[in-house]
């Protein structure tokens, strides 16, 4: 069965006025296209959980993350999902930033070490061992992990928002 053009899926907004993600993609699988404030199509991905996806996007994105687009089927299936995210990069035009040059600020944790201060960073190369590393990477991490909750509060977004503890220490923010 052929997939829906993207043109012809309704926008949906990323936080509603409560400021809630989209609670109807809550365990559907599917494919979905984000966009920017400007509706500009930045990333095309396909996931099991269309919500905690867009969940992730928004923590590690969220200056793009204003808009959505999604197909759901109903059961998961890599290929179909591989056919229609591709068909819309197809019908796009070019391939979005998010699934090229992008594609690991959309799918990867944050890593701590390339956005760490001058200071933060003279601090961990000097560091006598491990343990003071590792005690470097997680306050940066808790920094950088206020740095993102204050833009999400200052989109409005009400979502409880849980940064995976274990991971701060290796200078990782990802969504527990």
């Amino acid at each position: 069965m052929p997939s829906p053009a993207l043109s012809s899926l309704e926008f949906v907004p990323y936080i509603d006025d409560r400021g809630q993600l989209p609670i109807q993609f809550q365990g559907k699988v599917g494919v979905y296209a984000i966009f920017d404030q400007a509706q500009i199509l930045q990333y095309i991905g396909y996931s099991r959980d269309i919500y905690l996806s867009l969940k992730q996007h928004l923590v590690r994105q969220p200056q793009a993350c204003h808009w959505l687009k999604a197909e759901t089927i109903d059961r998961p299936s890599r290929t179909i999902l591989e056919e229609i995210r591709d068909a819309w990069i197809a019908e796009n035009g070019s391939v979005p930033f998010g699934n090229d040059a992008d594609e690991p600020k959309w799918n990867h944790a944050i890593d701590v070490k390339a956005v760490m201060t001058p200071e933060e960073q003279k601090s961990y190369e000097g560091a006598i061992d491990e343990l003071a590393q590792t005690k470097i990477l997680k306050q940066a991490a808790r920094r950088v992990e206020a740095e993102v909750l204050e833009v999400l509060k200052s989109r409005g977004v009400q979502e409880e928002i849980r940064f995976n503890p274990k991971l701060k220490e290796t200078g990782l923010l990802d969504l527990k």
